[in-house]
């Protein structure tokens, strides 16, 4: 279960790192709370996982999945780049995560 939540944690820091570009500095009132809202979930949700992980295994993999996350959406939605190095970088994330949780008891 608490790999589940610190996934889905990572899932709500991508929310909230795309929703960082949306707010416009802060200036736009529902983008801003949305995002707010996703800070806290996160970090709520990464909290709980860390009750039974171990804190270095749970914050790498929740900042993997975030930066994974966020760079697939910043090429999906912003257009950013998809070079070969790129997506061969987020492979190597990708990897590393799985490799954080076959050698992670729980």
């Amino acid at each position: 279960m608490a790999w589940l939540l610190l996934v889905v944690a990572g899932l709500f820091e991508v929310g909230w790192a795309i929703g960082l570009k949306y707010t416009e500095g802060f200036t736009r009132p529902w983008p801003t709370a949305a995002t707010v809202a996703a800070m806290i979930v996160s970090l709520g949700l990464l909290g709980e996982a860390m009750k039974t992980l171990p804190v270095g295994t749970s914050y790498a993999v929740w900042v993997g999945v975030g930066a994974v996350g966020t760079a697939i959406l910043g090429i999906v939605l912003l257009g950013e780049s998809a070079s070969a190095g790129r997506l061969l970088s987020l492979g190597l994330i990708v990897a590393g995560i799985v490799g954080l949780k076959l050698a992670t008891p729980g």
